[in-house]
Order: C-alpha cells, then sequence, then structure tokens
C-alpha cells in the first residue's frame, strides 16, 4: 500500500513531517488524512510496531486542518496527476 510505504520512509533519512504530508504533491487529500490520522492515533496511544511517533497530535492536527481546508478551496480535488494539496 501506498501509505506504507511512505510510513516506512518517514523513519528514514527522507523524513517526512506532518505539514509535508498535508501538503504533498503525489498524494490525494483521502490519502493524506488516511496517513495523518493513523499517525495521530499513533502518537496518542494505539499499539505501534517499532516505537513511539515523534510528532505531537497536535501537529497532525494541525496538518488534517490544512489539507481540509485545501479540500474546501477546492485544492486536492483533482488527480495525482496534476499536483494536490
Amino acid at each position: 500500500m501506498i501509505l506504507d510505504s511512505l510510513k516506512e520512509r518517514m523513519g528514514g533519512k527522507d523524513q517526512l513531517n506532518p505539514m509535508q504530508i498535508a501538503h504533498h504533491t503525489l498524494f490525494t487529500a483521502r490519502e493524506k488524512i488516511a496517513l495523518l490520522n493513523q499517525l495521530k492515533a499513533e502518537a496518542t496511544g494505539a499499539p505501534v510496531e517499532g516505537g513511539a511517533v515523534a510528532f505531537e497530535p497536535e501537529e497532525i492536527d494541525q496538518a488534517i486542518a490544512e489539507v481540509r481546508e485545501g479540500v474546501e478551496e477546492g485544492v486536492g480535488t483533482e488527480t495525482v496527476l496534476k499536483g494536490d494539496y
């Protein structure tokens, strides 16, 4: 799954923070929300395979709000090839 490979990269040298995920051009708004919600669940105490998440839930909430704001403005409704918020 695309989200799994991005999540694996987050632990490597190309680490992404929640706001970078919110503005990533290769993912749709739905994929971004799914990944950010998964990160938030892990950050708030859901069982994690391999350690704690390095992000605060508030930081993740801000990124989710940013994605939703973009969708309200019509960004993120196009295909990935045209770019996304």
